[in-house]
């Protein structure tokens, strides 16, 4: 008969065995699961290599073109602006070095750049729309009208600079006497609204409107503010081009802005690759093509017609 001592030894060695099983189990499911995260890890690090390997060349392949078109620059855009004067407006992230290299394009495109005027973070703020309105409103030039479609903060400074810095279309007089347009600046500086410095800006045929790489999801309607400052100016001379880098183009930027209104972009041409050497070059032609009262979207962000002034629409 069966004890209860040899019962429990029993039940003891079944657990013992079920235990071991277990652990044998286990370390042959970890060790195939160890074996199989293995094999992932270098399939993953070799794709990684793969498309490294592929961005490298890439990098490489872009550097290289835009070494060609440095060198070709001066041919390509000779004489697009001779005799033709352009006022620059920056944004407060547009980069140093593209306001350097577009200032450097017009000059080899034979035109002068007149001015650069910096819009600021307090022009670019919804909250101080009202103030800026009323700053507007008191250095009107007289004789002037404002378009009384313009309405929103972008609109209305850009009527009123374009009104003081742009030169007449058909005329290329000023439409504003020294004084007013002195006035009108130093207001506007006093203000918070602009930047420049004293006695550096003088009117201009043609403006380019340079912005950086935000798509403005971060920072509110500051795209749209731009976009429209850039299509008031561009209603009150001879032309007028926005360019940005590539995130310009995106969201809610500046270029995005633009392009999704119809009105503007019939009249306003836009660059997105002002980061690149073919932006550039794009940059004084535009201007150019601005000149004979046509517009359009260059670059490769999203809705740009062309890669350049000329090219195959994309």
């Amino acid at each position: 008969m069966i004890s209860l001592r040899q019962h429990a030894i029993s039940i003891a060695a079944i657990f013992l065995a079920l235990a071991l099983g277990v652990v044998l189990g286990s370390q042959t499911i970890a060790s195939d699961l160890l074996s199989g995260l293995r094999d992932d890890k270098t399939n993953l690090q070799g794709n990684v290599d793969q498309l490294q390997n592929e961005n490298n060349q890439m990098k490489g392949q872009l550097g290289a073109a835009d070494g060609f078109d440095a060198a070709n620059a001066g041919r390509i855009v000779k004489d697009a602006l001779a005799q033709r004067t352009v006022v620059l407006f920056t944004t407060p992230d547009a980069d140093p070095g593209d306001v350097d290299a577009v200032s450097r394009i017009i000059g080899m495109a034979g035109g002068s750049v007149t001015g650069k005027v910096s819009l600021t973070d307090a022009f670019l703020d919804s909250t101080n729309g009202d103030r800026l309105r009323t700053t507007i409103n008191n250095v009107i030039p007289a004789g002037t009208q404002l378009r009384t479609g313009a309405v929103d903060q972008g609109s209305l400074a850009g009527d009123l600079l374009g009104a003081v810095l742009q030169l007449n279309a058909k005329s290329a007089e000023p439409q504003s006497s020294p004084e007013e347009m002195a006035l009108a600046l130093d207001t506007l500086r006093s203000g918070g609204f602009i930047g420049y410095d004293d006695n550096s800006v003088k009117p201009a045929q043609l403006a380019v409107v340079l912005t950086g790489d935000s798509s403005s999801a971060e920072t509110g309607n500051r795209g749209s503010v731009i976009a429209r400052f850039a299509g008031a100016m561009d209603a009150r001379g001879a032309g007028t081009v926005l360019a940005g880098r590539p995130g310009s183009a995106n969201g809610n930027g500046p270029i995005a802005v633009m392009r999704a209104d119809a009105a503007l972009s019939a009249s306003t041409s836009s660059i997105d690759d002002i980061d690149r050497e073919a932006g550039r070059i794009t940059t004084a032609l535009a201007l150019q093509e601005q000149l004979n009262g046509t517009a359009g979207r260059y670059g490769t962000g999203p809705k740009a017609s062309a890669v350049t002034v000329g090219a195959t629409p994309s």
